[in-house]
């Protein structure tokens, strides 16, 4: 199923609670990598405060005492300490961003491989583009919560934790004030992360939805070219772009705010710090170099929790990407289900459907009670208007439904309870728009079998005609088709899916209206190629145009979901109902695809009533 529509959620522990699973997940095989990140991160940090606290050393009892003989080795360790702090900061930066970036990729491979594992319904309800959004951009945000983003910003809190204990000990009373001022604003950030994590959720969703429509609009550009709508193509993107700025600017908005009373948290508990400090000082409670060591440590007290405006962002944009990325992945394999067990052997290809009705939405039936058989070797045809049932009635075949009712049997077996990929590859499928990739003629035919020899593939070529037009091209086989094939007609297109369907040499055969972009000549030539695929295979023909289907051995004439008639052409011809009425209007209009070479195109006389004939699903 589909997912449900997404519901604002706040960020509550129990959505945290949500991710938790998948941050196990991914931290786990890499802890290695995190924990000689946080020891460099605690050498780092340490080293860091050398400087500051040096100073307290320096004015006390270097300029003010007069101890000359300590200058030396106080700027030496300063040295020291800033060369470690430097070296362990470029390796974190190596180890830890190196790390994330092979976790981005990693996530992406994973996630493309769930999404293209999942069912044909998820896919028809959910866009293209928004999927490549899903899987490129969402997990982009894992950077942030294994590179320095998340190192970054406990080292923050590690500092500001060893800053506390120094600012006590020099001053109880400023810390205390100071601290509270903290404690305040920490409260603030809280509630404002809780603001922001739902409206970065949306942009994910947004831009999802825009990068679709972007793929949709960028795909079919022929079409609104056509109807000369760019315009309107350029206004629907213009409403999506803006609707992504208005969430970017309420996110601005939040994190401005933020940052506004991060400086407000600052000036003030600066002139907090100076008016008691100084106060100190003339009561001689407190040094000078004290002071001012005092002022450095505030500054790492205070500076990660600014820095939480920052990294506190990033860090709840990447649970956010991580949550709608989480909420894929729970989404169930169609080869994952419970009930696919049994493991097809080689297959006769017998197809038999048993009382099967079948609901796309669990409340309206599409088919009705339908019942027939498909042996080895024979044509079936499947004829009727549109929306009958008949692209249903092969998607049931291909497996990429279930039936919610009765059942659909391979060679005796349920094919609800089938490993699909036992199953699909006996299948070969020529649909209506023959789909090719951007690759070569040559990478297109061998999809089916990738481990096809040469010959092979060029045999599959020359049955399915596809050497008369490769052959004229500079490049021949290694020609490429451009995307979705735009490089080539397609009368060319659909040959070269023949031939691929021919390269496949399958058990069950189902052919989409293979022959309907393809010209009267090129028709007749690939009559050849597509009787030498149908020979000793179960075939399954969608047509709507019917002289192509007068050789099957049996028509399936279909209405509402139902199989109104069946027999052979001759048999449906001479019956006078709804297979006549479609015959007469094209009869004569079309080439015979299945007509042997010479055979006429005798129309047989009307049959008396006493006939047996098979109508009405008997």
């Amino acid at each position: 199923m589909p997912p449900t529509p997404e519901k604002k959620k706040k960020p509550t522990k129990e959505s945290f609670r949500n991710v938790a699973p998948l941050l196990l997940e991914l931290v786990r095989p890499r802890w290695p990598v995190l924990l000689l990140g946080f020891v460099l991160m605690v050498i780092n940090r340490v080293a860091g405060l050398v400087l500051p606290y040096s100073t307290r050393f320096l004015i006390d009892r270097v300029v003010m005492q007069h101890h000359v003989e300590l200058l030396r080795p106080l700027v030496m360790g300063v040295l020291f300490a800033t060369a470690i702090q430097g070296s362990t900061s470029f390796a974190l930066t190596q180890l830890l961003s190196k790390a994330a970036q092979r976790l981005i990729s990693e996530m992406r491979m994973r996630v493309q491989s769930h999404i293209g594992r999942l069912s044909v319904q998820f896919h028809d309800a959910n866009k293209t583009g928004a999927l490549v959004s899903r899987i490129m951009t969402d997990v982009e945000g894992v950077r942030n919560l294994l590179g320095t983003g998340l190192v970054e910003f406990i080292g923050g809190l590690m500092t500001s934790v060893i800053a506390l204990v120094v600012l006590f000990r020099i001053s109880a009373l400023m810390t205390g004030i100071a601290f509270s001022f903290l404690l305040v604003f920490g409260l603030v950030l809280s509630r404002a992360f809780g603001t922001i994590r739902p409206i970065l959720r949306d942009r994910g969703k947004i831009n999802a939805e825009v990068t679709g429509r972007l793929a949709e609009s960028l795909g079919g550009i022929r079409v609104v070219k056509g109807y000369h709508a760019e315009q309107r193509e350029e206004n629907v993107f213009g409403k999506g772009v803006h609707r992504l700025l208005d969430n970017v600017m309420r996110t601005l908005t939040a994190t401005s705010l933020m940052s506004l009373s991060a400086a407000v948290l600052l000036g003030v508990v600066g002139s907090i710090i100076m008016y008691f400090g100084t106060r100190q000082i003339i009561d001689g409670k407190l040094t000078v170099g004290s002071f001012f060591t005092y002022t450095l440590f505030l500054g790492f007290l205070v500076a990660p929790i600014v820095q939480i405006v920052a990294i506190g962002t990033q860090l709840t944009e990447a649970i956010a990407g991580l949550d709608r990325t989480q909420e894929i992945l729970r989404e169930r394999p169609e080869d994952k289900d419970p009930r696919r067990t049994q493991t097809l052997g080689e297959i006769e290809g017998t197809v038999e459907f048993e009382h099967v009705n079948f609901s796309y939405d669990g409340i309206r039936d599409v088919l009705h009670d339908v019942s027939f058989r498909a042996e080895r070797g024979m044509v079936t045809a499947l004829v009727g208007s549109s929306g009958s049932g008949k692209s249903t009635t092969i998607g049931l075949i291909s497996a990429f439904h279930v039936p919610t009712a009765g059942c659909v049997l391979v060679d005796g077996v349920d094919l609800s309870t089938v490993r699909l990929d036992s199953y699909r590859t006996r299948l070969g499928v020529v649909l209506q728009e023959s789909f090719l990739f951007d690759g070569t003629i040559r990478d297109n035919v061998a999809f089916s079998r990738p481990d096809a020899t040469e010959e092979e593939i060029m045999n599959a070529c020359r049955i399915a005609r596809v050497d008369e037009f490769a052959e004229n091209f500079d490049d021949k086989y290694d020609t490429i088709v451009g995307e979705r094939g735009v490089k080539l007609s397609g009368g060319q297109r659909q040959r070269i899916s023949i031939a691929r369907a021919i390269l496949a040499q399958p058990s069950i055969l189902i052919l989409d209206e293979a022959t309907s972009s393809l010209d009267s000549e090129s028709e007749s030539l690939i009559q050849q190629g597509l009787s030498y695929l149908m020979q000793g295979r179960t075939t399954f023909v969608i047509a709507h145009r019917l002289s192509t289907i007068r050789r099957a051995d049996q028509i399936l004439v279909m209405e509402h979901g139902e199989i109104v008639e069946r027999g052979t052409h001759e048999q449906l011809y001479a019956l006078r109902g709804r297979y006549w009425e479609l015959y007469t209007k094209q009869h004569g209009l079309e080439s015979n695809l299945f007509l042997a070479p010479g055979e006429g195109d005798t129309i047989p006389e009307p049959i008396d009533a006493g006939t047996t004939i098979t109508s009405r699903n008997s």
